[in-house]
């Protein structure tokens, strides 16, 4: 690789404060652009903060034409949802994320389910509903413990519900679907089974056709101590995780995003550079895997930049 790289990175987050930190050790990167970026990220070496409408595709990448950008990293869910990649790989800009058809295995949870369930990849028993009352009908009727309420597109990590009980459980399907707490996210619902024990990630880069994991990492998604309380974005993770053995590793690998790597590209979707994410109850023998995604989250990014896996 040639020295003297130009890379823009897309987000404002602790996920992208990350990824600019460690790109500015590399010796072959040369500027590092962020949009919008934060007081934090334009602090840090070789990072300038850049004030372009993301939504406006036509002028991002007239700038990056302008700029002579080697490489653009998307962090975010919404612009890949959006289809930013489309547009910059379309006049010839490399991009590390998904495409629009890509990205819907985070957008759309109802189509990641089914397409877990196409290629047989393990996941949680489920049912998508977009009316309140079959989908309550559903929680109290269903042979299995079916308390995990999700909005089916994007919420800021915030659109799942874990009830305890099937009462909390209908309660979200009625504040999700009737009362649109997440907006046209929450139009369509899905509902899981709940999966018992601790909940590990695991996320790789794929060319499209293979995968390289990184170690595993947890995170802790509740509000409140003991694993309480709602979801959040995020309240905090570390890595590598424990919990997870070798053997069980290998398990994610093949039964889940290599699995997951074919069965896009059998559905003409060529997922390059992106970051892919697992997860998955401990021990990982029950052979279930909550849902597989596009963007790595801000918590789990942080931890695994002092394990100097971004690099340029």
């Amino acid at each position: 690789m040639s020295e003297n790289k130009n890379v823009l990175v897309i987000g404002n987050g602790g996920r992208e404060h990350a990824l600019c930190w460690k790109l500015a050790d590399s010796p072959y990167v040369q500027n590092i652009y962020c949009a919008p970026g934060s007081v934090g990220i334009g602090a840090t070496n070789k990072v300038t903060n850049v004030d372009i409408d993301l939504k406006k595709f036509e002028v991002l990448t007239k700038w990056c034409t302008t700029q002579e950008i080697d490489l653009v990293i998307v962090g975010p869910e919404d612009p890949l949802a959006n289809g930013i990649v489309d547009a910059l790989t379309s006049v010839g800009i490399s991009c590390f994320g998904p495409t629009k058809a890509g990205a819907q295995i985070e957008s759309n949870k109802e189509w990641a389910k089914k397409f877990m369930t196409k290629y047989g990849i393990p996941t949680a028993r489920y049912e998508s509903f977009t009316d309140a009352q079959a989908a309550k009908a559903f929680v109290n009727s269903a042979n299995f413990p079916a308390l995990v309420v999700k909005a089916s597109g994007l919420a800021a990590g915030k659109g799942v519900v874990v009830a305890t009980n099937k009462e909390d459980a209908c309660h979200a399907v009625d504040e999700i679907l009737t009362e649109a707490k997440f907006g046209n996210a929450g139009q369509t619902l899905v509902i899981e089974e709940l999966l018992e024990g601790d909940e590990v990630s695991v996320l790789a880069f794929t060319d499209g056709e293979t995968i390289s994991m990184m170690p595993p990492a947890q995170d802790h998604k509740r509000i409140g101590d003991g694993d309480t309380g709602p979801n959040t974005g995020g309240m905090g993770a570390y890595s590598p995780c424990p919990l997870v053995t070798q053997e069980q590793l290998t398990v994610i690998k093949e039964q889940v995003l290599q699995k997951a790597i074919d069965g896009l590209r059998a559905e003409g979707i060529k997922y390059v550079g992106s970051q892919f994410y697992a997860q998955g109850p401990v021990p990982y023998s029950q052979g279930l895997c909550h849902f597989v995604q596009c963007a790595e989250g801000h918590q789990l990014c942080v931890p695994r930049s002092y394990l100097k896996l971004c690099v340029a």
